[in-house]
Order: structure tokens, then sequence, then C-alpha cells
């Protein structure tokens, strides 16, 4: 357990460090926040501090961080070591430099971001690509959670057949229609403390129970550096890929950006951006370990973890806390992805209305915009459910997606320090990294290019630079525009 626990001092020393830097980095001020400035009753509405970071945990915290480390785990103790590290100087920089972007900004969502910094070009390119992902991202919360509480809450099968299978889904997605709708701090700012009291309750009882029940830990010494797991996986770049929300997720950026109307002062910017990300990455760590655990003992196997994840929470919850614990730990695990994926589809239809230049203080525009959003994500879930591999297939796409969406950000975040005479090389280095991630991933998965693994490398190798090299070129030259407008 002992690299288990150097992960976690690399990941709350590290936070401390590093959130120093980004925050110095920043300077916040006491200008009035957009939720102020702007306040309209709907999405620009203050709130108070606690309640803003509680629902940006909520809001980036899905299934990601639980399903993604329990099958990222297979690469070994390795995992702790990652995580933590890419959490603090890219995940959690990611969020916090995205969501105070936006505050400065007019608490503009993403799309008019990457538009004001990267181009009329790039933001087209963008708006389609957040678009589809948040869309993929509502239907894969909406199945993940709705199969996790028939299966180990009401103990049922989640097959076609079922017709409490199609109760449960249609209790969220109605729930993510109200969502929605309502003005923020109607739903999301009443009931979001409630679940976040269930959430820290299930990763800290999983947190505690590692210790409790003695689940015995590899050590990065004795097993080595895996960069192949055992299903001929290849450690860049589908531990990234799977481990996103754990590590950086291009999602992040839409619900920070979400969080910027409703924050009233920018200093409170470190603990809702960057500590709620580490907390992420701490839930992250908890269950890759709780998973390396299981298998150690016998509770479950290398196939469990690579095809049946959600089965492995149900029984690593049951195992280390009872029934009556194991069941609060399980609605926890079912409470993340609920509290993303209403938030998601609000992101959407805030982005759409801007794109459309809609008015979104009248009720009849935000339902007259959310009624295609949710016939389409119906119609997915309905695919997704009918074919036997549809899930599968969604849910890689969707993976891809979240993190080609983190390199637009981190580009978007580039410039931004390059006009402001910033260290930008603390996005930019983070957004070459995924720039290889994406690209290697996409040119050898078999939903994409299948190309062989040597190939794809080369091919990535190159089209990263190229990214690196006309980012700086832009930037520069945008840099020197800012600097004269300014003269």
């Amino acid at each position: 357990m002992i690299t288990f626990i150097i992960g976690l001092a690399l990941l709350i020393v590290g936070a401390v460090i590093y959130g120093a830097v980004c925050e110095k980095v920043m300077k916040p001020t006491d200008r009035k926040t957009p939720a102020v400035e702007k306040f309209d009753g709907v999405d620009y509405v203050p709130m108070k501090k606690w309640k803003n970071s509680l629902i940006e945990l909520l809001n980036i915290a899905g299934t990601g961080p639980i399903l993604g480390p329990i099958q990222g785990i297979l690469f070994g103790p390795i995992a702790f070591i990652t995580i933590p590290l890419g959490c603090v100087i890219g995940g959690a920089f990611h969020d916090y430099m995205t969501g105070m972007i936006s505050v400065r900004n007019d608490g503009e969502q993403m799309p008019s971001l990457i538009k004001r910094f990267l181009g009329k070009y790039i933001y087209v390119i963008y708006n389609v690509f957040v678009c589809l992902m948040l869309l993929l991202l509502g239907v894969v919360f909406i199945y993940t959670p709705g199969d996790l509480f028939v299966t180990q809450i009401l103990g049922g099968e989640s097959n076609l057949g079922n017709p409490i299978v199609w109760v449960v889904y249609g209790v969220i997605f109605a729930y993510y229609i109200v969502a929605t709708l309502l003005p923020i701090d109607k739903i999301i700012g009443k009931i979001y403390p409630v679940f976040g009291a269930i959430l820290l309750l299930s990763a800290v009882g999983v947190f505690a129970g590692l210790f409790l029940n003695g689940y015995p830990l590899d050590e990065i010494w004795e097993t080595g550096l895996n960069f192949v797991n055992p299903f001929g996986e290849n450690f860049i770049p589908i531990f990234f890929v799977t481990v996103a929300c754990g590590i950086v997720s291009g999602f992040h950026s839409t619900q920070a950006t979400l969080i910027s109307r409703t924050m009233g002062d920018e200093h409170e910017g470190r603990m809702t951006f960057y500590n709620m990300m580490i907390l992420e990455g701490f839930i992250a760590m908890v269950w890759a370990a709780a998973a390396m655990g299981a298998v150690n003992i016998g509770l479950a196997t290398n196939e469990m973890l690579h095809n049946q994840a959600t089965s492995v929470v149900g029984i690593v919850a049951k195992n280390m806390l009872g029934s009556i614990g194991g069941i609060i730990a399980i609605i926890g695990v079912i409470v993340l992805p609920v509290t993303s994926g209403d938030t998601a589809l609000r992101s959407l239809r805030i982005i759409i209305s801007e794109a459309l230049h809609i008015d979104t203080t009248k009720k009849r525009n935000n339902l007259i915009l959310a009624l295609p959003i949710f016939i389409v994500v119906a119609a997915i879930l309905i695919w997704a459910k009918a074919d036997s591999s549809g899930f599968n297939v969604l849910w890689r796409y969707f993976s891809w997606a979240n993190e080609s969406t983190a390199v637009f950000a981190f580009a978007m975040v580039s410039v931004y320090m390059m006009q402001h005479k910033m260290p930008y090389l603390m996005s930019l280095i983070p957004g070459m990294f995924y720039m290889y991630v994406v690209t290697s991933y996409i040119l050898n998965a078999q939903i994409g290019f299948n190309l062989p693994w040597t190939a794809a490398y080369i091919v990535s190798a190159v089209l990263t630079l190229a990214y690196g090299a006309a980012l700086v070129i832009y930037g520069r030259k945008t840099e020197k525009l800012a600097t004269k407008a300014k003269s």
C-alpha cells in the first residue's frame, strides 16, 4: 500500500503547491463577477462558495472517476503515480483556467471562448464537436446510473426486455428535463447538497474500507512499469483515455464555465475549480485501489475489471461496508453520473442558445431548445440498449471526444496566457501530450483508422508537433495584436 500512499501525498502536496502557482499566475481581483453584473435569475445567479464548489464537484464527477480507474488499474500500480501527477498539472489546471477565463469574459461558455481566442473557423469545428460530446454524455449518464440502480439496488437484470429498466431511465430522464429548464438555484442549488453528502460519504467509506479490510495492493517496485495491460492494450494512449475524468476531461471545461456564472468572487476560483478536481482525483485513486485489492483477494478478476466494471462497484462496496453501507456507497456512485448528466444537457442548451442568439430568460425559448435535445438523447439511448455492442461503441466515442475537447481547451488557454504574458508552457505542454493521446488512439482504434501502433505513433508525433508549432505562431500573432490594441 506504500505506492498508493505516495500517490495520495503527491496529490495533496502537489495541489497545495501547484494550486498556489496557478492562482498566482491568474491573480484574482475584487472586480464584479458575471453572476453579479449580468444577473438574470436563470443562469447568472450568485451562489455561496461552498455550494458552487459542491455543484462543480458533482458536475464533473460522473462515472468516469470510478469506472475509468477500475479499468485503468489493469496497468498496475503505475496508476497510483500517474493519476495524481496528471490531475495536479493537467486536470485541475485545465478546470481552473477555463473557469477563470470564463469569469474574466462575462461568463462566456467554451464555444464563445474558443471563438474569441482561436478564431471563427476553429469555433465552428469545436461547436459541433462539443455538442456531440455533451449529447453522448447525456446518454451515457442515463444508461450507467440506470443500470447500476436496477442491478445493484433492485437486484434485477438490465436487459432490453425488463420494463423496470425503462421506468428507471424515465425517472432520470424526467429529472434531467426539469434540471435543464429551471433556474440553476431552484433545483441544482437545492438538491445538490444532499447528493454531495451521499457522494462524500461513499468515497470516504470506500477509502476507509481499504485499510479496515486490509485490501492488499501491489507496489510499483514489485511489479515494475507495466506499459501493456493483460489485454494487450498500450499504456499510451489507452490509460489516459480510459481514466479520463480522473486525470483530464474536456467535459469539465463546459462545467467550469457554467459555474462561472454563479460565482460571486474571483478568489473562490481555486477552491471551486482547482480543488474540486483534486477531490475527483482522490475518488479515482480510491476506486483504482479498491479494484486492485478486489482482484488480489479473489473477489474480482481482470476480465471483470475490463468488461464488467459496474459489477465490480457493487462487489467492492458490499464487501467493504456490508449490506447497508454498501448500498449507501452504490447510491453515491449512482449520484455521480446523474449530477453530471443534468448539467451537461443544461450546458448544451446554453451553448446552442448562444450560437443561435436566443434569449434564454424566456421559458418558452428554453423549452423549444430543450425538446429536440431530449428527443435525440432518447433515440440514442434506445439504440444503445437495443444493440448488443451499442453501449461499448457509445462509450468509446464519448471517451475519445471527451479528451479531444480538452485539446481545444488547452489551446484556448495557451493563447489566452500568451496574450496576457503568462507562462503559457503550463498549458501548451499538457495540450500537446493530449493531442498525442487522442490522435494515436483514433489512428489505431477499430472505431477509427485501425492503423498499426508504430504508424499511429509516428503520425501522431508529427500532428502533435504541428499542433504545438501552429499554436505558438498563432498565439504570438494575436499577442502582438492585443498589445497593439491596448496601446
